[in-house]
């Protein structure tokens, strides 16, 4: 990438803001300037990139005129409020947040899946993210949907508590360090219950239709992005007392039958995912231990339905925080920063 460019990163005193940071730098991205954006309450503290320290400026008072990308990971507020004015400035808009995911003239991308859809960013000038498990659910489903088609998805997701934010983590730290020094009942965040040596089968708001925000956002997404708005798919949203990684239990159903061997073949090759199936103990990817702190998404545990139905059954585990948010935001700025001029 010979283009140099100046980038603003929105939220950036955030988990994800702080990693976006660091995959910038990791991965070399052309940036001439950065702007480290925030809210007044992150006023006096600064980012360091590539040797420098960028002190956090206020979004409330920048000028996005100054920029050609800005990446936003600071919530759906703050992206439906400040995004419009950074595309009117002449920026392109890279959302991790909800706000844009489901208008139909914004693309939501995954680059190994679907770096076709960018070629639409033009009509609105924001390309929007999806969320975590969106990201890991399409990389392992789309060489299988290739080859075979997908009748059926039936998801159980095991998410981590990084997904909710920073407090998120620091709550899980203070319960579990409670519980552990014999405090007796551990005393819990009023909005989220214990979480610590837990599991709480809901994330997000409660639908009319019984499943929560998280379960039919997942449902929304895959269907967007493998561009199949007839996918039948039936998701339950777990979160687990595990700081960094989503888990995934998936089951599919072919529309043409697809062994488990071929299955293993197809996910080898698949950019982005690496497979670890092996029939021992540990033979398979976890989320403490594979997936946090790296951009790959693993997939293990593949095996067919034991009813001959044309059934499969996967492991999947990423880090929510890295490929799930800020690196996926990375690539699809460099595969913009890539089109010709």
């Amino acid at each position: 990438m010979d283009r140099q460019l100046a980038v603003a990163v929105i939220g950036v005193t955030g988990l994800i803001g702080e990693t976006l940071i660091t995959v910038l730098e990791e991965r070399g991205f052309p940036v001439a300037q950065l702007y480290a954006l925030a809210s007044n309450r992150s006023l006096g503290r600064s980012v360091s990139f590539r040797g420098r320290s960028h002190p956090v400026q206020e979004l409330a008072d920048f000028d996005f005129a100054h920029c050609d990308l800005a990446l936003f990971c600071a919530g759906a507020q703050v992206s439906r409020e400040y995004a419009p004015k950074a595309v009117a400035a002449g920026c392109l808009v890279i959302d991790s947040s909800s706000e844009f995911r489901y208008q139909e003239d914004v693309p939501l991308v995954v680059p190994e899946v679907n770096l076709h859809a960018l070629a639409g960013f033009g009509q609105r000038g924001i390309v929007a993210s999806p969320e975590g498990c969106a990201i890991q659910t399409v990389l392992v489903l789309k060489p299988l949907q290739d080859v075979a088609g997908i009748e059926r998805i039936d998801v159980a997701t095991y998410q981590s508590v990084s997904g909710e934010g920073r407090a998120a983590v620091e709550e899980l730290a203070r319960q579990s360090i409670a519980a552990l020094s014999g405090q007796g009942a551990v005393a819990a965040d009023a909005r989220s219950g214990q979480i610590a040596f837990n599991c709480v089968p809901h994330i997000g708001a409660l639908q009319d239709n019984g499943y929560t925000r998280e379960e039919m956002q997942l449902v929304w997404q895959t269907r967007k992005i493998l561009g199949d708005a007839a996918l039948r798919m039936n998701v339950t949203a777990v979160r687990v007392p595990v700081f960094y990684g989503h888990g995934e239990a998936v089951h599919l159903q072919t529309r043409r039958a697809l062994g488990a061997a071929q299955a293993r073949e197809l996910l080898r090759k698949a950019p982005g995912v690496s497979v670890m199936d092996e029939r021992v103990a540990g033979g398979y990817p976890a989320a403490a231990t594979e997936a946090a702190k790296r951009d790959t998404v693993y997939v293990g545990r593949i095996r067919e339905y034991l009813a001959p139905d044309r059934g499969l059954n996967l492991w999947i585990v990423a880090d929510n925080v890295r490929k799930g948010a800020a690196t996926n935001s990375v690539q699809i700025a460099e595969a913009w920063a890539q089109r010709p001029i």
